[in-house]
């Protein structure tokens, strides 16, 4: 069977980071583009889908799981829950970027955060109540961490498409 190499994790503290390489078959990268489409199909369909039984692919998705190769989550609409603003933060920082990242990291508004090359070091997507909460995470909290030298605000104004099935090449 062919192989590929799964090249992102996910640690204990929910930081996406480069890992050691999960070695994929074809199997594996079957159920999880299924899992991309519906994460809560049933065990037995997955099963018939790749043709293996269902005690195996329980445990190949456990095994996925556990390996951070897939998370298997609900995926929410913000604005349905309240949450009324969102943006992408472009961070330039001086010094250690990692310290500034682990800081942004712990942030509760911040659900997505990577390193960047080009114009910013750093860009975190936040998730806040309101402009005003979105300003005050902004001047209280993100310019006030140690290293960051600039921000430069992206307001989201209205989502055209969001998609999580890439596969699994």
């Amino acid at each position: 069977m062919a192989s590929s190499r799964a090249r992102n994790s996910v640690n204990d503290n929910g930081d996406r980071r480069r890992s050691d390489f999960t070695t994929l078959d074809d199997a594996d990268k079957a159920l999880i583009e299924l899992l991309q489409r519906d994460g809560r199909t049933p065990y037995t369909r997955l099963a018939e889908s790749v043709g293996l039984s269902e005690a195996a692919v329980r445990q190949r998705v456990q095994r996925l799981i556990d390996s951070n190769v897939v998370q298997i989550v609900a995926v929410t609409d913000p604005l349905k829950l309240g949450f009324r603003r969102q943006a992408m933060i472009g961070i330039r920082t001086e010094g250690d970027i990692t310290t500034v990242a682990e800081a942004l990291a712990a942030m509760s508004e911040i659900d997505y955060l990577v390193y960047t090359s080009g114009r910013f070091d750093l860009l975190a997507e936040m998730v806040c109540e309101d402009d005003e909460h979105l300003l005050n995470v902004l001047n209280q909290q993100i310019r006030n961490i140690p290293g960051v030298s600039s921000t430069e605000t992206f307001v989201y104004l209205r989502l055209q498409k969001q998609t999580y099935t890439w596969g699994a090449r």
